[in-house]
């Protein structure tokens, strides 16, 4: 791999992975329309770790409060708003880790193509339009119920499809329930940090058991690069959200998944 592909898979990474755009359908197409090798798993663990940095240090005053508040309410020492609302986090993120665990291997072998790619690109693109365009609008964060939070959880596990995009997906199912776009975004932010987390360790894992030999310049790039992106992207994204809405969004997804048909007829 060379620098300048390290550079663009991890800025990739980072701006993906939080936009309602899929991040796993970006960092695939490289390697099947450029023919890039590929990045191998140090690197994918220097991305990882770098949003996973960003995500954090964004929300660092959140993270501090809820992981705080969740400590006291399991030492029984109290209940709050901000305990639930850990609780619910924890409880949403359920459903992907045991998709993934049950699922992961299945997906790997049979639905990374670019036709599943653009398929699911294009589908959950008019989902989120519906979303955004129907629903009401008017629930806070703290208004989060366990209802809401357990079918989110289920949404955010077909994320694990290539080209669904986990931001997308959560932030559907919250607007779809009524919740704010700010009120939406936010939870999909705050329920990435155990998912992310949770991939980064088993990439480590695997990255450990294999003992390969790693160029470590590339993965310093690719950490960096992702960490960068991936805060920025938070930033601005929170910044014009309420303004823009979803619309853009949508739009790039269509136009992208038409262009993978494309070439995906162009190829037969």
């Amino acid at each position: 791999m060379t620098w300048i592909e390290a550079v663009v898979l991890a800025l990739l990474q980072g701006l993906t992975e939080f936009l309602p755009i899929s991040s796993s359908a970006h960092l695939i197409l490289p390697s099947q329309i450029l023919g890039w090798s590929d990045q191998g798993l140090a690197f994918d663990v220097a991305v990882h770790v770098g949003t996973l940095l960003a995500i954090v240090l964004y929300f660092r005053s959140e993270v501090l409060v809820l992981s705080k508040a969740w400590l006291l309410s399991v030492a029984g020492k109290a209940q709050t708003a901000d305990s639930r609302l850990a609780w619910l986090i924890i409880l949403a993120t359920i459903p992907a880790g045991l998709a993934g665990i049950l699922f992961n291997d299945a997906i790997e072998q049979h639905l990374r193509s670019t036709t599943v790619i653009a398929t699911t690109t294009i589908v959950f693109a008019l989902a989120l339009l519906l979303a955004d365009k129907r629903g009401h609008r008017t629930l806070s964060l703290e208004k989060m119920s366990l209802g809401a939070a357990l079918v989110i959880g289920f949404c955010q596990a077909l994320a694990l499809i290539p080209g669904t995009s986990r931001s997308g997906i959560t932030m559907t199912a919250a607007l779809l329930m009524g919740y704010t776009r700010n009120a939406s975004a936010r939870y999909s932010f705050l329920l990435s940090i155990p998912l992310i987390a949770a991939a980064g360790l088993l990439k480590t894992k695997e990255l450990l058991e294999t003992g390969s030999e790693n160029d470590w310049w590339m993965v310093i790039i690719g950490a960096s690069v992702a960490f960068i992106s991936a805060y920025a992207c938070i930033h601005w994204f929170l910044i014009f959200l309420d303004k823009i809405g979803f619309t853009p969004f949508v739009v790039y997804r269509l136009c992208l998944g038409l262009v993978l048909f494309t070439l995906v007829f162009a190829s037969v």
